[in-house]
């Protein structure tokens, strides 16, 4: 991911974020051979070739984790408003980390994060269908038909929605709530919660349990591991499918 250049320089240790600015204008560093003195100038420390004075800065290994996230935490690596965010669940890791999407304030579940900037652009890139599913509880039992309305694809306020999967969980017997697992492979703002909103059966729990075919399984909330080689391989084909869309 893409920062700009004294602060790619400072968190590799090169100097402090000011001395780093000077090191900029001074014309001693370069990115990918050519040199920069801009402060502007941005640059991604896990994809470019970054040097100070002739010697190459430490490139960061690359790291992908899955983490269980709690209701009530946000998605970003700082909140101005000094409310719980992710990264307070991973301080034990020393590489920078970023979310790869979100998932909102009152939503749990699966959330991936990796300093791979160029996997997760390619992951929250507009044309990808990487599937994701929720398991919705929601007021009352919505009929099969209003089900069939978020199968089908339902109008939002941005537009239509792609066609969903969705399905029965759990019912309650006295039919106060149902839980509805759903499927869809978009990734607009509050998608699910607004799908259920618009067919007039409001969500009050909702959790991710899988992402590109990764599955939270037993992990448990507030939790993280890395990714195995297969999770890993099975995200980079979604990532490759997307890329071919673009050419």
């Amino acid at each position: 991911m893409e920062e700009r250049l004294q602060k790619v320089l400072a968190n590799a240790g090169v100097a402090s974020r000011r001395k780093c600015e000077e090191l900029i204008t001074a014309g001693k560093v370069t990115v990918n051979g050519k040199v920069v003195t801009e402060l502007g100038a941005k640059a991604d420390p896990a994809v470019d070739t970054i040097t100070v004075s002739g010697k190459a800065i430490k490139k960061e290994a690359k790291i992908y984790l899955m983490f269980n996230k709690p209701k009530g935490v946000i998605t970003s690596v700082s909140d101005p408003k000094g409310r719980s965010v992710v990264i307070d669940y991973l301080k034990e890791v020393k590489e920078r980390l970023y979310p790869v999407g979100r998932l909102d304030y009152d939503s749990e579940g699966l959330l991936l994060l990796t300093n791979d900037g160029d996997l997760a652009h390619k992951l929250t890139h507009p044309s990808h269908r990487v599937p994701k599913t929720y398991h919705a509880t929601v007021e009352r039992v919505p009929h099969g038909n209003a089900l069939e309305k978020l199968a089908k694809g339902i109008k939002l306020d941005d537009g239509m929605t792609a066609p969903a999967e969705v399905e029965y969980q759990d019912i309650d017997p006295e039919g106060k709530y149902a839980t509805i697992a759903i499927t869809i492979y978009e990734g607009r703002n509050r998608q699910v919660r607004r799908m259920f909103e618009a067919i007039r059966h409001p969500v009050t729990r909702l959790k991710r349990i899988s992402f590109g075919g990764l599955y939270l399984d037993n992990l448990q909330r507030g939790k993280h591991r890395k990714l195995t080689a297969e999770e890993l391989g099975k995200l980079r084909e979604i990532a490759d499918s997307v890329q071919l869309e673009e050419k």
